[in-house]
């Protein structure tokens, strides 16, 4: 793959932004949140003007139990060719679980959660990878994902973890450097060790973006300025090898664009520099190994374990595993989103940290699918979602979602006000049937929103 250079996260709140920005040369798109038959105008201006756009999948489920579904990877691969990608991503992650393979309802988290790092999640994370390249009609690159738990019984480091995916599968690794900043400072993971132990041939581009630390724990917000200590990790990974490009991504709280502008500045200067550095000659003593160095022992695999990696491959995944796997990650959403125990080994006090980060997470969906809900709440939106969420798992989507939320808020006598009460039921009534009301249910619901109290 030629090399993609620097660029930026399109978002439709930063596309006229995008658009201007001196020096991108490639952008990312979120693959779900675009239509193949009908890509947006900003897309397609860049497309003319050079720029290559990539699509970054956010649903695929990879590290998940369940096989990948036909459906969602037949418009991924419709995307990328509407699109005219030379790659797409995806993550190292699990979002849903429950279904079949478990006999119980499908699970959604709204979120990208870690896998097990162990040998029978990784020949499952393999298979299914190997299904996704299948039906793709380019090449695959995965990302690391950001976690704020860890599993109990893992097996392997995030690092190996993810070299031996690459060599049983032949997959491409999109390297998120905030996200081991992430898995540093809430799991204790050792990034440096990480980069040491990935295959540097195998690196489609990497990935940069700012977070903010709460009581100890590092949030992956994607609102806030990069972080010196992530683009240190930048630094050593360029000084490893230039990777084919890098992207600043940025999903909240967006910055004017000269600020944008600057931080794309700093990060071309931090490869630029990193990758002299690197030609300049060896590293001084104490320092972490160059791209030409060895890691250590039990880094990377040797030719005899890359030997049995293979025959671990080829001979897929063992009888039960997938179910074992389900059961597993189940227990564990549920406990995020429906309020159920923490499973045996787990950190209690993260897993709830992780709920409200998903609470919150959802919150702000709802909020963008129906502001009408948080216009009629005001201050008391996030709060009343928060009760309404804590054991209510998604009910099959965003928008469903926020019928279940208003009809909850009608239950309990919320707004505080009568006329907020109305307004509130006349809103649920003409969204919840199957279809648009006509006028003669518009009527009647009008006058059965008058009958609120």
């Amino acid at each position: 793959m030629t090399g993609l250079g620097i660029g930026i996260g399109w978002r439709p709140e930063i596309a006229d932004a995008v658009e201007r920005l001196p020096g991108v040369e490639w952008v990312e798109a979120v693959a779900e949140n675009l239509c193949a038959g009908h890509l947006p105008a900003s897309l397609v201006r860049l497309r003319e003007r050079g720029v290559t756009v990539v699509p970054h999948g956010v649903s695929l489920g990879l590290g998940g139990a369940a096989r990948p579904d036909p459906g969602r990877l037949a418009r991924l691969a419709e995307t990328a060719t509407a699109l005219g990608a030379p790659l797409v991503t995806e993550h190292v992650a699990f979002v849903r679980a429950g279904g079949p393979l478990t006999a119980s309802p499908t699970l959604e988290a709204g979120h990208l959660l870690p896998v097990p790092r162990t040998r029978e999640a990784l020949d499952v994370l393999c298979e299914n990878v190997r299904i996704a390249q299948d039906a793709l009609p380019v090449p695959l690159a995965l990302e690391n994902v950001a976690a704020l738990f860890s599993w109990p019984g893992d097996e392997l480091t995030e690092g190996r973890f993810l070299a031996e995916l690459v060599d049983r599968t032949g997959v491409r690794l999109l390297v998120d450097v905030a996200n081991l900043h992430t898995n540093a400072v809430n799991r204790g993971d050792d990034p440096y060790e990480a980069l040491a132990a990935l295959p540097t041939g195998s690196l489609a581009y990497a990935h940069v973006a700012g977070g903010v630390e709460r009581d100890g724990v590092w949030h992956d917000t994607h609102a806030h300025p990069v972080p010196p200590a992530v683009l240190d990790l930048l630094a050593e990974l360029a000084s490893r090898g230039a990777p084919p490009g890098v992207l600043l991504e940025r999903d909240d709280d967006f910055p004017p664009q000269d600020e944008l502008a600057a931080e794309l500045a700093a990060i071309r200067t931090t490869v630029a520099a990193a990758g002299a550095g690197s030609a300049a000659g060896g590293a001084a003593p104490g320092e972490r190994p160059g791209p030409g160095e060895r890691p250590g022992p039990g880094e990377r695999p040797g030719p005899g374990e890359r030997q049995g990696m293979r025959r671990a491959a080829a001979a897929g995944v063992r009888d039960g595993a997938r179910e074992r796997l389900g059961l597993a990650q189940a227990a564990l959403l549920s406990a995020l989103v429906a309020g159920t125990p923490a499973p045996e080994g787990f950190d209690g006090a993260r897993l709830r940290v992780q709920a409200r980060a998903l609470v919150r997470k959802r919150a702000g969906v709802v909020a963008k699918v129906a502001p009408e809900l948080p216009g009629l709440l005001g201050d008391g939106y996030r709060e009343a979602f928060t009760a309404y969420a804590g054991s209510r798992p998604v009910p099959g989507g965003y928008r469903q979602d926020a019928l279940a939320f208003a009809r909850y808020l009608l239950d309990a006598g919320l707004p505080g006000d009568a006329a907020g009460r109305r307004r509130l039921y006349r809103w649920w009534a003409e969204r919840s049937a199957p279809r648009p009301p006509g006028r003669a249910a518009r009527l009647v619901h009008a006058a059965r929103a008058a009958l609120v109290r």
